[in-house]
């Protein structure tokens, strides 16, 4: 019997039981607000991802298999389990569970889209219709969705965005079902666990170490240029510091090195920071709205910073100085995702276990501490915190999108809670109901309805492929509401004729007198189609633009992407009319032109998930740990780790490159002369049984092969000897330890 018809009859399995009352007398919460376990054990063993779907119910993915003890052995078993939780009698407690899917290996994240449930299940990404609650017609998606990479590294978060888009954290790929067919292309990769988005589009995700990250610009508007990365619009680290507050001592990975824990032993800055979300509901006080909620599951609290929308480069900061949104002293509070509800309030999937460590990482302090605590024995539970405010709703009844017609779905894109805007564009679009169209104009056009709706409303068009040119025309002249333009202006794109280039010309001039930054900004990003027609004419923007933020290289980076294939031509364009030859824009023009010499491409269009290299096994290896931090193409990853390319750690000694590998590194380190200040640390792998010294010698040739022009000529005997070298600290080295070994 196969694996899928296993789980089809197992669908079938239903538990009703009582959930345990729970007590929350150690969990501290912001003034006002209150939390409730909504579900727990028996009807949650570790779960990592919630869903609602279009009745209001929950759905769980449960990764039973993460680290059932110490050592991870039997992490490969596949009891992991996609269940739906349902509330009968309405008191606003799971009393009753559907295994949806069971039989899985360490299930990671769904999504309701298309009528259906897609998730991740590595390697592979799959889709299912739902039927009666039971999955029919299974599709392959991407048989490499997750291939390589440990269990903490592997892509997740599967959300459905605003550009009908499914974007995932640590990834750089997007998807899409288009005319029954999927879809799959690159676009930026985005942080390790969880993903989120602002009412307007952006996206913000982060790594263990920076509690959150983000883009300042709309998904795939600025990496057209596959010959240039860009580095000051993407992926930027929003909060200035890292701190947290936790209520006791805190037990983390790393606890022994030097800054991680203060002198109380509380943790200083986040060490596993995941699961971030922009609040977009509409339940709790106008001052939390696009507040972003970051989950700091080792300290046992969730976090609460105030996002700064005004500038278009973003930041956030502590929302109460030295003091968390939640914390507890329970020390199986592991939230590793929140998420907003249908009802407009915030929920929290707590994983409620001890050891939030793979075993690939974890260090020999905290396993031993972990046994000493006996914290490895907390195990096959698991809720769902459901967070209200005092002035929340309570009698919310869950709305039927399946009952509702065309005219109420629409209406509900007006709505004040994103969740319920973000449902109804799917509906509409699903349905594929051409009657929406004249009513979605209306809505566009009606003066009195707000930015976001009309947001909404002209990505639903567009995904409805009845979006056309003069509909966008009528938006772009009209006098205000900018943030519509500049979705407009980014849509535009996809009708890019000659005959529409006279026009969309003489608008963008007509913009560019208004002087907004965020207008601006999205037309330097998006003219290269429009150049194909009239080069001269839209040089003319870029130049106009280009001078106006001339010393700002988000400004500029944007330039470049428009300037994509017209690279060479707009330098002589600068010559020939005397424009400053070392300005930011002509060095970034320079780097495009010297990377596409080289054939030098933008890592996220060279398809690293299927590349093998037959000179190393350390290539697998690599892939599976180094590259998770460092990046496929050793170039690093902004907040996470530095470059291998161009490191004295890769082209030096190998032996004290074997150091590194064996016993870990911690900062401040120097990488081609750049210090890299990084709130972490490397571990080694010098104490994991999984790792032999041919394993970490063919990681090191792989390393040096790959990334220097250098090769070693160590042995596995000179591992063996290696590993008898401790750092003085009997924990990791140090770059001034590592300089002062003669090796």
């Amino acid at each position: 019997m196969s694996l899928f018809l296993v789980a089809i009859i197992s669908s079938c399995k239903t538990e009703t039981k009582n959930t345990p009352e729970i007590s929350l007398i150690d969990y501290k919460i912001e003034p006002g607000f209150n939390i409730q376990v909504v579900a727990s054990e028996p009807f949650l063993d570790a779960p990592v991802a919630l869903e609602f779907d279009d009745a209001g119910r929950m759905w769980t993915v449960e990764m039973k298999g993460y680290m059932p003890n110490l050592e991870g052995t039997g992490d490969d078993e596949p009891n992991g389990v996609i269940s739906i939780l349902e509330d009968t009698n309405n008191d606003g407690i799971v009393d009753k569970k559907k295994v949806f899917i069971d039989s899985l290996v360490l299930p990671r994240a769904i999504a309701h889209v298309y009528n259906g449930l897609l998730y991740a299940e590595p390697p592979n990404l799959w889709f299912v219709e739902i039927e009666n609650d039971k999955p029919k017609n299974k599709v392959l998606v991407d048989s490499l969705y997750a291939d390589g990479g440990n269990v903490e590294h592997q892509p997740n978060g599967l959300l459905m965005h605003i550009d009908n888009w499914i974007y995932n954290a640590k990834s750089h790929f997007r998807y899409q079902r288009k005319a029954g067919k999927w879809l799959k292309e690159p676009t930026t990769f985005r942080g390790q666990w969880g993903i989120t988005k602002d009412n307007f589009g952006r996206l913000f995700y982060n790594t263990n170490s920076t509690q959150l990250l983000g883009d300042y610009v709309l998904p795939n508007t600025i990496i057209e240029n596959n010959y240039f990365k860009p580095k000051s619009v993407l992926g930027q680290a929003l909060t200035p510091n890292q701190k947290v507050y936790p209520l006791h001592p805190t037990l983390v990975n790393r606890g022994y090195v030097k800054g991680v824990l203060n002198a109380d032993s509380l943790l200083v800055n986040v060490t596993s920071a995941c699961g971030p979300l922009i609040y977009r509901g509409n339940q709790f006080p106008d001052s939390y709205l696009e507040n972003a909620f970051v989950c700091v599951p080792e300290a046992n609290l969730i976090k609460r910073n105030i996002v700064n929308f005004n500038k278009v480069n973003l930041s956030a900061n502590q929302a109460i100085e030295n003091k968390e949104f939640l914390a507890t002293t329970d020390t199986s509070f592991r939230p590793v995702n929140i998420n907003n509800g249908p009802d407009g309030n915030l929920y929290v999937v707590d994983m409620h276990r001890g050891v939030i460590q793979d075993k690939a990482f974890m260090t020999p302090y905290l396993h031993n501490a972990l046994a000493k605590s006996r914290l490895d024995t907390i195990l096959k539970k698991g809720r769902i915190l459901k967070i209200t405010h005092n002035n929340s709703n309570k009698n919310y009844k869950p709305i039927q999108f399946n009952s509702l017609n065309v005219l109420e779905l629409v209406e509900l894109l007006k709505h004040d809670n994103g969740w319920v805007r973000d449902k109804a564009q799917q509906k509409l679009i699903w349905r594929n109901n051409q009657e929406a169209n004249a009513l979605l104009l209306q809505l566009i056009n009606n003066e009195t309805v707000n930015e976001i709706s009309k947001i909404h409303a002209l990505h639903t068009l567009n995904g409805l492929s009845s979006l056309t040119f003069n509909d966008l025309l009528k938006l772009l002249n009209s006098e205000k509401q900018f943030k519509v333009k500049c979705h407009a202006i980014v849509l535009a794109k996809q009708f890019a004729t000659k005959e529409n280039a006279i026009t969309f010309y003489e608008i963008l001039n007509k913009l560019i007198e208004v002087n907004n930054q965020e207008i601006d900004l999205y037309i330097l990003s998006s003219l290269n189609s429009w150049a194909t027609f009239n080069d001269s004419e839209f040089f003319n923007v870029i130049d106009t633009l280009s001078k106006r933020y001339a010393e700002n290289n988000i400004y500029q980076e944007a330039a470049l992407n428009s300037l994509t294939t017209f690279e060479t031509d707009y330098l002589k364009h600068i010559e020939k009319n005397n424009t400053n030859e070392d300005s930011l824009i002509t060095r970034n023009l320079q780097t495009a032109i010297n990377n596409k010499s080289l054939n030098k491409q933008n890592s996220i269009y060279v398809n690293n998930n299927v590349v093998t290299d037959s000179r190393t096994s350390g290539y697998r290896i690599f892939k599976q740990l180094c590259a998770t931090c460092h990046g496929i193409d050793g170039e690093g990853v902004e907040s996470l780790a530095p470059p291998l390319i161009h490191s004295e750690y890769v082209s030096g000694s190998s032996k004290k490159l074997a150091l590194v590998l064996l016993h870990g590194l911690t900062g401040p380190i120097h990488v081609n002369k750049q210090r890299f200040d990084l709130n972490i640390t490397m571990p080694g792998l010098g104490n994991n049984s999984d790792f032999t010294n041919k394993d970490i010698l063919d990681v090191i040739r792989y390393i040096k092969n790959a990334f220097s022009e250098s090769n070693t000529k160590l042995t596995e005997k000179d591992i063996e000897n290696l590993r008898k070298v401790l750092p003085s600290s009997g924990s990791v080295f140090t770059e001034e330890e590592l300089l002062k070994l003669k090796l």
